[in-house]
């Protein structure tokens, strides 16, 4: 029964697709994920709808794409009143607990600008309760521990810094930060969501755990700093060099400004042209995966042994990808796929029949509200642009379901000149692009007169070959971009369009 269901979602963050299935996984040790994948229903073509972190966080937690909320930056506020997972859980009867973070900037109006609320935009989502603090720029708790552990702090802007064990060289990417694994932001942010939520077993609950790793800064403390021998990975997909990648346009030269791969890691030299530096980053990151995925194990080891494991709803996912040196490219702003490929495993314990099973049809991280909602006898409030997934959690195929999905990103910045608005030569609100992507082709339509880009992604997976200027493409270009005008213009924000106002008062009709 629903009303007896408990609730965990776990959001990891920068954690891209293939490092659960695809060309990582091979080499990727992750062995609780892929376990729970295996008991689980697993949405092979799962993507973020909006990126970076904000923003992306923003549409999984309101079932919006970023043209809807709006809350398109790292900083730039969601509005007050849209309805958001944590209150809809609320009128389902729920206390949805927070450990980590949402990254939500709050609504300026109606408080004061000076209130401290505003000074950070990684604020809660209006319905969480925080039980614990867990945010990359405080975690003042974690903090805390380690001087309570006796460690001598650093300023707080060089806790991610490697530490080299030797005086007489600089340090190097995979050298270990100045804590243990048995005290790091992973390790006490798992601690203590099991000391907390031990006294809640036998009662019903509601939690967002969200982890900071993988994200960058790349730096991960033993064994995990050396878990992967670098030179054993798969190179990067790419061009032949930073300069071709560059070329192919004004957004790419941009975005490679953006975010160079020193940006990657704090403290120490490293070179973009050196494959052995670029496989270093890429051996520290899944380092950090491997490091999250052990403490989840001590989630799903906690949730059988207390015998909660099966009246759990559990959501494993994660708020967007990361490039990773795929076109010489770092973080998650560039329009590839390694960016907004991301994992998604849904365990519905009622659903026995369908546990293993792996999902194609595409879906987008604004379902994941939906669902959630659906699953546990919450109305879907209007305006949500996501849909439930429970038919596919069902093991059955909904009547009719999209053939794409639709991705958008604004890459200009309020209080300054990007790097990628400098490149491409456009105002604040014509930086940004919206992605449509069909199993077969892929296009990325730019804002402010600039080319589009279009790949073939059956024949270039890697998405190395931009076809929009070649004049055999041009009818697949026009299909597309009427395709997604058509969508978006489909899914304007409908919030009141249902509704009717007249004799009798407002009546609200069924939106198809």
């Amino acid at each position: 029964m629903a009303e007896d269901l408990n609730v965990l979602f776990i959001i990891v963050d920068q954690l891209r697709a293939d490092c659960v299935s695809g060309a990582l996984a091979a080499h990727a040790r992750l062995p609780n994920i892929q376990a729970f994948g295996r008991e689980a229903v697993r949405f092979d073509q799962h993507f973020s709808v909006a990126n970076p972190c904000g923003p992306s966080r923003a549409s999984i937690l309101t079932g919006r794409y970023a043209m809807n909320h709006r809350s398109v930056r790292n900083g730039t506020p969601l509005a007050d009143g849209i309805p958001n997972l944590a209150l809809e859980a609320r009128r389902a009867g729920y206390e949805p607990l927070l450990f980590g973070y949402t990254d939500t900037p709050l609504d300026p109006r109606g408080r004061p600008l000076s209130d401290p609320a505003l000074a950070s935009e990684e604020q809660i989502l209006p319905g969480f309760h925080e039980a614990l603090e867990m945010r990359l720029q405080q975690s003042y708790p974690w903090r805390g521990w380690l001087a309570a552990k006796g460690y001598d702090l650093p300023p707080y802007a060089e806790f991610y810094q490697p530490r080299s064990p030797d005086q007489s060289r600089p340090a190097r990417p995979t050298d270990p930060p100045f804590y243990r694994a048995e005290h790091s932001d992973t390790a006490f942010l798992t601690n203590r969501f099991l000391q907390d939520m031990a006294a809640r077993v036998g009662h019903k609950w509601f939690a967002l755990l969200t982890y900071i790793r993988p994200h960058p800064p790349l730096v991960a403390p033993p064994p995990y700093n050396t878990m992967y021998e670098a030179a054993q990975l798969p190179l990067p997909r790419r061009l032949e060099s930073i300069e071709a990648e560059a070329a192919v346009h004004p957004y790419m030269a941009g975005m490679l400004d953006y975010m160079p791969m020193a940006a990657m890691v704090q403290g120490c030299p490293v070179d973009a042209e050196d494959d052995k530096d670029i496989q270093r980053l890429r051996a520290v990151y899944l380092g950090l995966a491997s490091e999250v995925d052990h403490h989840l194990g001590r989630v799903f080891t906690w949730l059988r042994q207390s015998g909660q494991f099966d009246n759990t709803l559990i959501v494993l996912g994660a708020d967007h990808g990361e490039m990773l040196g795929d076109h010489h490219m770092w973080g998650k702003h560039a329009p590839h796929d390694p960016a907004w490929h991301v994992p998604l495993m849904i365990r519905d314990p009622r659903q026995r029949g369908v546990h293993g099973k792996r999902v194609r049809a595409f879906t987008q991280s604004c379902d994941v509200t939906p669902t959630i909602l659906d699953l546990i006898g919450g109305a879907v409030p209007a305006g949500m642009d996501g849909v439930s997934l429970r038919p596919f959690l069902e093991g059955r195929a909904p009547d009719r379901w999209r053939d794409f999905v639709h991705m958008e990103l604004e890459y200009g910045e309020p209080d300054h000149l990007s790097a990628q608005a400098a490149a491409t030569g456009t105002s604040l609100n014509q930086s940004n692009y919206a992605i449509l992507r069909e199993e077969k082709f892929k296009l990325v339509h730019f804002n402010g007169d600039l080319p589009a880009l279009l790949f073939d992604l059956e024949r270039d997976p890697g998405e190395l070959h931009d076809l929009a200027g070649k004049p055999e493409y041009a009818p697949e270009l026009l299909r597309l971009t009427r395709k997604l005008l058509s969508h978006r213009m489909a899914h304007a924000d409908r919030t009141l369009t249902g509704f009717r106002n007249g004799p009798g008062g407002a009546r609200e009709y069924p939106q198809v």
